[in-house]
Order: C-alpha cells, then structure tokens, then sequence
C-alpha cells in the first residue's frame, strides 16, 4: 500500500521521552513530525499504571525536566496522578499536543532502500511514511502476565497492576497479589486496608530502602518558585547523591554496598519483628542485582494480622483459588499480577524490518544492542529512546531520555548539513562499542543474579554500566565519522 502521508520524522509513543524529544525538535524549528500514540491519551507508562498508591521512586525535585522544572509538587517523591499532569501540561505548554496521533498503534515499520524511508502500517491499516522513525515506546510498556496453569478456570476479577480495574471492590474480599516488585510493594499496603485477607505470593526477596516522604509545604514551594537557584540546587543535591553514593555500590565498592545493605536491613529489623517473616524477607543476592525498592509502607502491611506471605511456588489456579507446590491451597475472590513488564524482546509486538529485510527481532536475537543504546545498524534511520542498555538502577531516567534527544537531533541535522538523506552506524563501531560495555557490565553486580529483567540471551540488555553523567558526556557531541552518510 502507498503511503497516504510522509513526515520528517515520527516518534513512537508519547511518555516522557517521546514528549521529550517533540519538544526538541520544535524548539530546533522542526514541526513536520507526527508522533503515534497508540492509547487515546498521552503519559506513557504514567498514564498506564495508575493502580491505587502509584508513585514514582526517584524524588519530585529530579523527576521533571531540566528545562522545564517544577517547583510545586505536593510530595517529596510525587504521585502518579500529579506526574500525568507535568507531562500533559509540559506537551502543551511546548505546542507538541496537535503533533499527536492517538488511537495509532504502530504494528509494522519497514525500511524501504529504493526512497531511503520508512514505511510504517498502523493498526486500522493505514500507511505512513518518513525520514527518520524514534522508537520512545520504552522498556516498561507491556505488561508480564505468567501462564499459570488453570488461570482460565479461576471466575472472579483477574487483571494485571498495568490496568488495574477500578470496579472491582476490594472490601472485605480475599484478595490475591502475585508478585512483590516495584508495582506491587507500592499497591500492598492500599489493598491490605480494604481486603479482608491479602496473601502476597513472593517469588523471591527484594532490596527495600524506607522511602521518607513528606508533603511540601507552601512556604518551600514559593521559595522554589522565588528563587531559581533553589530549585537547580535541591536537583543537584539528589542528582550527587545518587552519582556518588548508590552507583559506586553497583560498580563494585565495598563500602558503599555495606552502607547500602545496612540501610536496606535497619529498615527491615526495626519494621518486621516477626523473626520467621523477616527472615523470608532477606534477599539471597547482593544489594542492588535486581531494583531495590524505594517504598514506605510495604514493610508495614505485611505486619498486619490479615495479610499474609507466601514463598511457596504457584503450582496452579483453580476455580476456588490458588495451589502451591507444597499442596496447600490458597482460596481467594481476586487475583491481581503484580508481574511486571515484558522487557526483552524490545519493541515486541511491532514487527520492524531494515535495509537487507532482515527483521530487527532476528538482529537482536541472541540480546538487543545499539551503539550508544539509540541506533543499530542495517536499520538506517532509527532512533531509540530508552533503548538498549540505557536503564539506570540509580538516577533519574528523565536525564538520559534528554542526552537521547538531543543526540538524535545531531544525528538529524547533520544528515541535513551533509545533504544526506540516510545514516547508519558503522557495524565496526558498535561492535566494538557494545564489546566494551559487555566487559563493563561483567563486573557490575546485576552480574550476580543469574534471572532478572536486566538479563537477555545470557547477557545484560537492559542497563548502562556507568554513571548517568557519564552517559551524558558520550553523547553529548554526535561523531559523523561513526556513520555512513548517503
């Protein structure tokens, strides 16, 4: 099919990075830009999760952009509904809103070599096409629903902590949460006060740092409107602290994984006093080889007389409840996945094709990789947000999505300067590239779990090895020498 319109560029999904990059683009005087947006709203992730008690688990101070700051969250770590608003005033108040499609699932993107575009087909069939194609769809899009045999028997309310049914009363029921990671510690403690009985089925113990929250109070956020220097110091302040303290623990320091450990467990010692309970609790990897958890009140609803832990492996579902391998069986009403996201394969559920119509799920299939986690090659032209090898366990993701912006503008305007219409990373150059952060990455401590999220195809696809600040250095000057122009 012809495509029925072409752009410059379209950006994939319309969180964080994608806004990010919108703003950008419009900014450099770039407007001939659509972004697809698959859902009838934008937000991303943030307009996704919004199970009771979501919150985000890097404090308000450094989770906005730098360029447009904000001095009057309610919280020191901010809460969902207030985050969804930043992004949606943010996308208007910078004109990107009307440069959204949304409805527009993305189902196909196609390298065309003959016209040096992309040809992208959407869900009702329509066809597209552009110069330059961003994936901002991200790492944390698509909910992990297990396959538990019996699931389909089970007849009362199912549905994953992604979307959460709102209809489905809680009060008095017995309610089942599958999974204890980041979603769930933060819904467990709002679902222990309205059930009758919570049983939280653990797989296996998380790091849990206490999060002490507190609202801001009018006089701090007027002196933050005031006093510009305020808001960049109190960014900074969080920003050093996480650069300086919680990344050097990763990498490998003794001192500062001890400081890390011993403040993880004096929340654990004091909160859970129940020996038997704490002890399941523990975790039996280092801290910091899966996320840990900033959380305040997680600790605190499992202490409650009606909720209660199970570590035993799920065996199955029927239609009462839920049995363990240890042939127990655990009756409940509702069952709620707190199982996290489908990480790997990246950009599942859109099949993407390069130059050679080799299809970007085969180039990735022993693990994804991209030089500097924003371009691969044999796909000219395409761009990720959030790509591989870019998460952060310790800073804010908002500073790498605003280094992948501006990189990818350098990229864009250095096509238009050399009057190319194409641009492709050398293979030499990610090779040796993703060699590098591989033999980085072995010495990190995601190392020492064999199962995480963090893990595809035996090695770490997800996260970036060194500081944010560093990310922020390597990509801060595009290098044409690293690409072939056509």
């Amino acid at each position: 099919m012809e495509p029925n319109q072409h752009y410059t560029c379209v950006i994939v999904g319309s969180g964080f990075s994608g806004i990010c990059l919108a703003i950008r683009l419009k900014q450099q005087g770039i407007d001939d830009f659509l972004i697809l947006e698959k859902a009838d709203a934008l937000g991303g992730t943030w307009r996704d999760n919004h199970y009771p008690g979501a919150e985000c688990d890097v404090p308000s101070a450094l989770y906005s952009f730098s360029f447009e700051t904000k001095t009057d969250w309610n919280y020191q770590w901010s809460e969902q509904p207030q985050i969804l608003e930043y992004i949606g005033n943010t996308a208007r108040k910078h004109g990107v809103v009307e440069h959204i499609r949304f409805g527009s699932e993305l189902r196909a993107a196609d390298y065309d070599a003959a016209t040096g575009t992309w040809l992208l087909t959407l869900g009702n069939g329509s066809v597209l096409s552009a110069q330059f194609l961003v994936s901002a769809v991200g790492q944390l899009h698509l909910p992990q629903v297990p396959q538990i045999p019996g699931s389909e028997l089970f007849p009362g309310p199912r549905f994953h902590s992604a979307n959460w049914d709102h209809t489905v009363d809680l009060r008095g029921k017995t309610v089942a949460v599958i999974g204890n990671a980041a979603s769930a510690v933060q819904f467990v403690p709002v679902v222990a006060e309205q059930a009758g009985q919570l049983l939280v089925f653990q797989r296996s113990a998380n790091w849990v740092s206490q999060k002490r929250d507190r609202r801001y109070t009018e006089r701090e956020k007027k002196l933050l409107r005031l006093f510009p220097f305020a808001k960049r110091l109190a960014r900074l302040r969080i920003y050093l602290r996480n650069e300086l303290f919680i990344y050097p623990a990763f990498k490998g320091s003794r001192f500062n994984k001890w400081l890390l450990t011993m403040a993880c467990m004096s929340y654990l010692n004091k909160t859970v006093t129940d020996e038997a309970l704490r002890q399941k609790l523990i975790p039996d990897y280092p801290v910091g080889g899966k996320r840990i958890l900033v959380v305040a009140g997680y600790y605190e609803a499992l202490m409650r007389d009606n909720v209660a832990l199970v570590t035993e492996p799920i065996d199955a579902i029927d239609e009462r409840g839920i049995r363990t391998r240890d042939g127990q069986h655990h009756p409940c009403d509702v069952i709620i996945y707190g199982t996290g996201f489908v990480t790997n394969p990246f950009l599942a559920g859109i099949r993407v094709t390069g130059r050679s119509g080799k299809a970007l799920a085969e180039h990735w299939s022993d693990g994804a990789k991209a030089y500097l986690g924003i371009t691969t090659h044999e796909f000219p032209n395409l761009f990720f947000m959030y790509g591989p090898n870019t998460n952060l366990g310790h800073n804010s993701i908002l500073l790498m999505a605003e280094a992948q912006a501006n990189y990818i503008l350098q990229a864009m305007n250095a096509v238009a300067r050399r009057r190319a219409s194409t641009l492709e990373v050398r293979e030499d150059v990610e090779e040796r590239y993703n060699q590098a952060i591989q033999s980085r990455l072995r010495d990190m401590v995601w190392n020492s779990v064999a199962d995480s999220w963090y893990k595809s195809g035996g090695r770490i696809t997800n996260n970036w090895p060194g500081s944010a600040g560093e990310y922020r250095r390597v990509t801060r000057t595009f290098n044409a020498a690293d690409f072939d122009l056509r």
